[in-house]
């Protein structure tokens, strides 16, 4: 299998030379996402209001990918705050109750913009794979 690239036509894949996901062999690789809801271009406040926004964007970057949250093999959540763990956690938890992806959480110092308070990234299968 090739190489593919997924973009969501951001303009800042280009400038800043990144893709939305990258799928090589049969994995799907996606980049870091925050909890921006991309119908209304605002993001929530709340943290884990912010974490349901993303699991939304990686669903439907998935299954572009032909993929599914359920392929997801290993998931990385950033976090600005610890006092938003337990919060993102939960929602984490509500998602991959049943996949349980090898998964770790950072405490960082910031993200782009101040108001971002969650990131995630996930590596998944295709569906041919965890078939």
């Amino acid at each position: 299998m090739t190489r593919r690239l997924i973009s969501t036509g951001s303009p800042f894949e280009t400038a800043f030379g990144y893709s939305r996901a990258v799928i090589d062999g049969d994995l799907v690789f996606v980049s870091g996402t925050t909890g921006y809801d991309y119908v209304t271009m605002t993001l929530p406040e709340d943290a884990a209001e912010q974490a349901r926004n993303i699991f939304r964007t990686l669903e439907a970057v998935l299954e572009e990918a032909g993929s599914s949250l359920a392929g997801v093999v290993r998931a990385q959540y950033f976090v600005t705050d610890r006092a938003y763990c337990e919060s993102v956690l939960t929602v984490c938890g509500e998602v991959f109750r049943e996949v349980r992806p090898a998964a770790g959480i950072y405490v960082v110092t910031g993200l782009l913009k101040p108001e971002m308070k969650v990131e995630i990234e996930v590596t998944a299968r295709l569906r041919a794979a965890t078939a």
